[in-house]
């Protein structure tokens, strides 16, 4: 293997995130992960402990500017006893001019875990984190191994 082509690393800059179909510009930062437990597993004939898949939990921040309050007031819905929590699909696409390719990946079933209802700072801008959990994902485009 070659060294390193510096170019091809990709720059978070133009990272997208999209909500049902609409693109949210004001976010600047996504993240989702999956984490897996690990049950311990003690076996005869040796001091080594195994492992064996357990658990996977899907959860996940975005974090962007505060310009509208359309997404806490649809959040909050929550709080109605009568109508139950905002379940969506978050789109997350990282790509850059200079990469071999760009990767999207859909995150099914998202439920947004805190309600950002009123945070300012004077003299600084309004930044909002909205973490959440999800169902499942779905890589739609995947950045193609170069030879």
């Amino acid at each position: 293997m070659g060294l390193l082509d510096a170019t091809r690393t990709i720059q978070g800059s133009f990272g997208e995130i999209w909500c049902d179909g609409e693109w949210l510009s004001n976010f600047y930062s996504g993240e989702a992960t999956a984490e897996i437990a690990y049950e311990k597993i003690k076996r005869a004939g040796t001091r080594k402990v195994g492992n064996k898949a357990g658990t996977i939990e899907l959860s996940g921040t975005i974090k962007g500017y505060k310009v509208t309050s359309e997404l806490a007031r649809n959040v909050s819905r929550v709080m109605n006893d009568g109508v139950g929590a905002m379940v969506t699909q978050l789109t997350m696409k990282l790509a850059d001019p200079e990469a071999y390719g760009y990767e999207r990946v859909v995150l099914k079933g998202v439920q947004f875990t805190k309600i950002d209802i009123m945070k300012f700072e004077h003299g600084a801008i309004v930044e909002t984190e909205w973490p959440f959990v999800f169902d499942d994902f779905e890589w739609q485009n995947a950045i193609p191994k170069q030879r």
